[in-house]
């Protein structure tokens, strides 16, 4: 039999058979195979399925019935923040990344990069923050850009700006219109009939073929009596079974009009827009013990809502109060649930998703994610 000698770091003698080589390249060359066939697994019509990303660069889809990771698909250039809408037909998984300045498609039965918007051009760089959404038909991609100008001596901030991209514009897709835009705009999302709805100092609605803009919903400048202006934190464009645009929001509910803060009771609420027929209401739910990132109300109860950032928390909205709150291992950002109602999954932070039953609170599993911190990543669920 040949013998190969190999030094290992002591300078030690390390003796191994050829067979034994060829051997390892053959199990290497299997492992190489079987990555690439988990890659490119197709999705199953009808099943449930939940999206997240990760460092290095990893866009994960998890298989809601096993509880596991079903396939992991690289992404290109660099993380960050790792927002996430998926298409309509449910096909296209779209990521926000690159330092926030770069939309991607990705066909989730392949893995392949089907749509790529390089938003900054020569001396203009263009972040969005987090502002992007799918029209209804998947045939457009709407984004906020704010652009910078990057001059030799100094910055120059431009207006912000509403682009219209076709999601059938390939790897190098360019606007395909644009109109002036709102700052501090953040989340969106788009209703049933096609009006793009932005979460900005107000929420908008805003008609994506003219540009023009009405208010849907007041928030920084609603004129609730005795209430202060609400607070609001929009970082995670989350999709949901419910079909609403949801905010949460705090603010203080003043005893008469002298507005003394040490009388004033401290609230939680959410905003929220429907999808489908455009209601839009501003709604209490309890007061404040302590700070939650995002919320969601239950597809299954839409008089429970569920908030969360270090524990867990169940509201009943009628009763304006907690009924329950689950302790966490460590601070999970972003929620999401299936459609039924029946499961509550926690995503960002570190690299496991969190699963509790919807009803108790119970902890029922842990999905651990190959790769890296999720940081701000945003958890989407849908069915195939």
């Amino acid at each position: 039999m040949n013998l190969i000698t190999l030094k290992n770091k002591k300078n030690g003698r390390l003796v191994l058979p050829l067979v034994s080589l060829f051997s390892l390249s053959i199990l290497i060359g299997g492992v190489s195979e079987s990555v690439e066939a988990k890659t490119n697994q197709r999705l199953v019509v009808g099943n449930e399925y939940m999206l997240v990303t990760n460092y290095p660069n990893n866009l994960h889809v998890l298989d809601l019935a096993t509880e596991k990771v079903m396939k992991t698909c690289q992404l290109p250039d660099d993380f960050g923040p790792g927002a996430i809408k998926v298409s309509p037909d449910h096909k296209t998984a779209y990521v926000l990344n690159n330092h926030y300045e770069d939309i991607y498609g990705i066909d989730m039965d392949s893995c392949d990069v089907v749509f790529t918007a390089r938003q900054s051009n020569g001396n203009e760089r263009v972040k969005s923050i987090f502002s992007f959404a799918v029209s209804p038909d998947g045939k457009e991609l709407y984004t906020i850009q704010n652009p910078t100008l990057l001059n030799k001596d100094h910055y120059r901030i431009q207006e912000p700006r509403l682009a219209v991209y076709d999601t059938k514009g390939g790897l190098d897709a360019k606007p395909i219109r644009s109109f002036p835009a709102p700052r501090q705009v953040t989340v969106m999302s788009v209703a049933e009939n096609g009006t793009l709805l932005m979460a900005g100092e107000d929420f908008y609605a805003v008609d994506v073929n003219t540009g023009e803009k009405t208010v849907a919903l007041a928030n920084r400048n609603w004129q609730r009596p005795l209430y202060a202006a609400p607070d609001v934190l929009n970082a995670w464009p989350m999709d949901t079974a419910n079909n609403e645009f949801l905010s949460l929001y705090t603010t203080a509910r003043f005893q008469d009009e002298t507005m003394d803060l040490n009388s004033a009771e401290w609230i939680y609420g959410f905003h929220t827009i429907d999808l489908k027929t455009g209601k839009a209401e501003s709604i209490d739910f309890g007061p404040i013990t302590e700070i939650y990132f995002t919320g969601m109300r239950n597809p299954a109860d839409s008089n429970i809502v569920y908030g969360v950032l270090n524990r867990l928390a169940k509201y009943d909205i009628s009763k304006k109060e907690m009924i329950n709150a689950a302790p966490l291992d460590h601070s999970y950002y972003c929620i999401a649930m299936n459609d039924k109602g029946t499961r509550v999954y926690l995503a960002g932070t570190f690299n496991d998703v969190a699963i509790y039953d919807a009803d108790s609170l119970e902890k029922t599993g842990s999905i651990k994610l190959p790769g890296g911190d999720m940081a701000i990543t945003t958890a989407q669920v849908f069915r195939r």
